[in-house]
């Protein structure tokens, strides 16, 4: 379980997309066979955790129903619980898909709404184990890059995830079980994408886990002029940064490459002498 400020060192979430859709993955590993497949190189590249998606949450997407998320979701995540010992989180929005999930042995919700949705905070606070990520977004995935606006976007985000974990912690769910995510591209600029990760210590210093979500994000093809195929040194150099400032964990499609970059990252971070 994790700990406030207490990780040995940053962990690496490897990612399976169940979707169509999804922007960079969408519609590779849509059948058992293939995310299974995925998930056995996840685990050998070195993961810590694979997280797990049913509904597509890149600009513009679709929302679906809950059987269709349940559908997708369920059998992989079932597989993988009888297959490997690593820690599972699985990504949704929805209290139905949670309490499922949570069911059949996933050991983290991350919800990009924060548990805003009806019945999230009930669903969770029911399990005693269960770690949650609360991550900020501003409007809805179908919205939400039309036209991002904060007065002072550092602020207002660590205001927003202080008052989620506090919803959390008023509902009787220990503080060791939530980590924290500013929500990279989920309704920002280049520009507050930029100066969320120049001032990312001041959501590490806040005594939660910080989670990281940067893999192959057109932040970094905007900025390097990079297909999403070609983003994967961008995206380690910001994985860098990230763990420097103090995040925790880093959610990435490219496990083996951050695995590496991360290692020698904390070594550095962590020398004698």
């Amino acid at each position: 379980m994790f700990l406030k400020n207490s990780l040995p060192s940053p962990q690496v979430m490897g990612i399976i997309n169940i979707t169509p859709d999804s922007f960079s993955d969408g519609g590779h590993f849509f059948s058992i066979d293939s995310a299974l497949n995925h998930a056995r190189l996840i685990v050998e590249e070195g993961a810590d955790i694979i997280d797990i998606g049913g509904e597509s949450t890149r600009p513009g997407a679709q929302a679906v129903s809950v059987q269709e998320e349940l559908d997708r979701i369920i059998p992989i995540l079932e597989k993988i619980r009888a297959e490997w010992p690593i820690k599972i989180s699985v990504d949704t929005s929805k209290a139905q898909v949670m309490r499922e999930a949570i069911a059949v042995g996933a050991d983290m919700i991350n919800d990009i709404m924060a548990l805003r949705g009806e019945g999230c905070l009930a669903t969770v606070a029911a399990s005693e184990q269960v770690q949650i990520c609360l991550m900020h977004i501003q409007g809805e995935p179908r919205t939400m890059q039309e036209s991002p606006h904060y007065e002072e976007v550092v602020g207002e985000i660590k205001a927003f995830l202080l008052e989620r974990v506090r919803a959390c912690l008023d509902m009787g769910i220990a503080s060791n079980r939530l980590l924290i995510d500013p929500g990279f591209g989920f309704g920002k600029t280049v520009a507050h994408n930029l100066l969320l990760m120049r001032k990312l210590d001041v959501f590490s210093d806040l005594g939660y886990p910080v989670l990281v979500g940067l893999s192959r994000k057109s932040l970094i093809g905007n900025i390097l002029n990079k297909p999403v195929t070609e983003r994967l040194y961008g995206g380690l150099a910001l994985a860098v940064l990230a763990v420097s400032k103090g995040a925790a964990v880093i959610r990435t499609h490219d496990v083996a490459a951050t695995v590496d970059a991360l290692k020698m990252t904390d070594a550095v971070l962590n020398s004698q002498g």
